[in-house]
């Protein structure tokens, strides 16, 4: 089971923190057990299948839904009973977005800034320019994409403190997508952090800090994005200058589906490569290609044989 994060962190430094947090429905688990710590001014990714839990998580934290057992907090506030002082401090967008249809946009952004107290609407106008959106439409004119940027703004408009995103590039085009990107990365520069629901893997690997597993409603780890290559599957290719024997290399730890054509050695090598590159050494080496994973083969890893890893 994966811990609170990076050894010795302060617990001081954690915005959310969840201890042993549990939320069954009925007999039907949503998550178990979920010790979780996102930092200050971090990009968190929660990455997971299907039904793992990922929305479950959001709505308990928000307390939307009440945990089974355990607890949580943000801002080192209990979410249950300082939901509304957290809520101030928060910037949401759900991944299913309901709009009030008969106001514009900026009729709609100015009901939310009111609930908030207000905001400074040069935020607001800068954030429609910068995603391209025309706030003078109705939002029942809106396409999808153009509700999701609606979605955003709300989210962003008051400069919060913690943003909790679900699947935030819903609908955006390549373009938008990018525009989204600077503005999430200057939000960390800011200081401000990020809990991002997201099954888009290159996303995620672009601009997350840590990224945590989520199957089954079980977190099953928590790693540093830079540092999962490690423990991801290569594909390793050997050119050797006369053909070589595969069981020099079948027995090795971490090495599988071991192929051996002529003077080509192909193999699946999970983790280090020191063993591989060691007994290569043994014969004389004409060139060596690894082609490196990418966040969806480490996704992948994980989740291997789940039909609904994609999600």
């Amino acid at each position: 089971m994966a811990g609170f994060g990076r050894k010795g962190e302060a617990k001081m430094n954690a915005v959310i923190r969840t201890e042993g947090l549990t939320k069954y429905y009925g007999k039907t688990l949503g998550v178990a057990d979920l010790d979780l710590q996102v930092e200050k001014g971090e990009i968190f990714g929660y990455l997971g299948p299907n039904g793992a839990g990922k929305t479950t998580t959001i709505r308990t934290l928000l307390d939307f839904i009440h945990p089974t057992k355990g607890k949580a907090t943000i801002f080192g506030l209990d979410t249950r009973k300082d939901s509304v002082r957290i809520k101030r401090r928060i910037g949401y967008l759900p991944g299913e977005l309901e709009l009030y249809k008969k106001l514009s946009g900026s009729e709609l952004l100015l009901h939310f800034a009111s609930l908030r107290g207000g905001v400074d609407w040069r935020n607001v106008e800068q954030l429609a320019e910068r995603l391209d959106f025309d706030m003078s439409k109705p939002v029942r004119s809106l396409s999808s994409g153009n509700k999701h940027k609606l979605g955003l703004i709300q989210a962003f408009m008051h400069k919060p403190d913690l943003l909790i995103l679900d699947e935030p590039t819903t609908g955006l085009d390549p373009l938008m997508q990018q525009e989204f990107y600077r503005i999430m990365l200057e939000a960390k520069e800011a200081g401000q952090t990020v809990f991002l629901s997201s099954h888009i893997l290159p996303e995620v690997e672009r601009v997350c800090d840590r990224v945590g597993f989520i199957r089954h409603g079980r977190l099953i780890d928590i790693e540093d994005v830079s540092d999962l290559h490690e423990h991801a599957f290569r594909q390793i290719e050997i050119h050797f200058a006369k053909p070589v024997p595969k069981e020099e290399f079948q027995n090795l730890s971490g090495v599988r589906d071991v192929i051996a054509e002529d003077s080509v050695l192909r193999c699946t090598v999970a983790g280090s490569l020191d063993a591989v590159i060691k007994t290569a050494a043994k014969f004389e080496v004409v060139n060596v290609i690894s082609h490196e994973p990418n966040l969806e083969d480490i996704f992948l890893a994980y989740y291997g044989g789940d039909n609904n890893a994609a999600a």
